[in-house]
């Protein structure tokens, strides 16, 4: 059995007010070359929320959750949180978790996907983080986790809650368009990522929304046009289906879970402004954040890396990912 001394959960990070946008965006994309102009017109979607992603306070709920579930489980760690791109910044928290005396951590990271940036960034980002802070804690990242029945399962009540917020006359014809953040053709690991997309896709539409047609979608790309990314996109989704003759549709953020800023302006203010326009009734099913079944979930994770526990919970029908993942699984090449 492996004996931890606390859990890290790990972010992505996002601005807490209009000072902090470009700041945090140049984090983001330091090294990649992008223009200022661009920055500054994505800094807009955050303007549009007061400048605040709704991502950290997201965090510290979720932080909030695992704690009184571990009281209530007898679990007796503490928990810490780190962030990519914004504070509290990852290293910062490894650092206080070494003079905090942890020794050994497991860490749960806000992607449930496999692939560059759901994945391996993250455990880039650790061991980053760990060689910046001497006498740092071995740290375990979790496995992935988008089949687990903590994620899967709220995903399936709210498709099932927002099809019920359809008008009724429309809601037996509804389309599903399950949602995620696209990604480079070119990144390392999105086979396995559109994969995973797919079969947790197909499992979440047969179990709530039975006989409703269904796809999937990509939302957020921020690449040049001249570089291929998975699509298609949910604004030209739902164009497509409004040619079709569709009437309502459901956004369901597969991909996500939480409602951080690609969710609350990519559908929330994008997609549902070009379903308006187009006349479509329009619902976006919730994403889990702290339903008690997630955060009971991160726990169960936790259990399970540390006694070795065979059968693994798994929902749809890739299996369980690997509890380590092997040292050159989608890894990225210097550029």
């Amino acid at each position: 059995m492996t004996s931890y001394d606390a859990l890290l959960l790990v972010s992505f990070g996002g601005p807490e007010g209009p000072g902090d946008v470009i700041p945090f965006l140049e984090n983001v994309t330091r090294g990649r070359n992008i223009p200022r102009e661009r920055l500054a017109a994505v800094g807009e979607h955050y303007h549009l929320f007061g400048g605040v992603s709704p991502i950290n306070d997201q965090c510290r709920a979720l932080k909030a959750a695992i704690e009184a579930d571990f009281a209530a489980h007898d679990l007796d760690l503490p928990v810490y949180w780190g962030n990519r791109n914004w504070s509290p910044y990852l290293t910062d928290t490894v650092r206080r978790m070494r003079d905090d005396g942890v020794r050994r951590a497991a860490a749960f990271v806000t992607s449930a996907y496999s692939g560059y940036s759901c994945c391996r960034q993250y455990l880039d980002d650790i061991d980053r983080a760990r060689a910046e802070v001497p006498g740092a804690p071995r740290i375990d990242k979790l496995r992935v986790y988008y089949d687990h029945p903590g994620f899967v399962e709220p995903a399936a009540d709210a498709v099932r809650d927002a099809l019920a917020a359809l008008p009724a006359d429309l809601r037996d014809g509804a389309h599903v368009a399950f949602t995620a953040h696209s990604v480079p053709m070119s990144q390392p690991g999105r086979e396995r990522y559109a994969a995973e997309l797919a079969d947790v896709s197909r499992y979440v539409a047969a179990e709530a929304a039975p006989g409703h047609p269904w796809d999937l979608v990509y939302q957020s790309r921020s690449g040049p046009p001249s570089q291929p990314w998975l699509e298609p996109d949910i604004v030209d989704h739902l164009e497509k289906l409004h040619a079709a003759g569709v009437r309502a549709v459901v956004a369901a953020p597969i991909g996500f879970v939480s409602d951080h800023m690609e969710v609350k302006y990519d559908l929330d203010v994008e997609a549902a402004q070009t379903a308006e326009r187009l006349g479509l009734a329009y619902a976006r099913a919730a994403t889990p954040g702290t339903d008690p079944r997630f955060v009971a979930m991160v726990r169960e994770l936790l259990t399970e890396r540390a006694t070795g526990a065979p059968g693994r919970p798994a929902l749809g029908s890739l299996g369980p990912r690997p509890d380590v993942c092997p040292s050159d699984c989608c890894v990225r090449e210097a550029p």
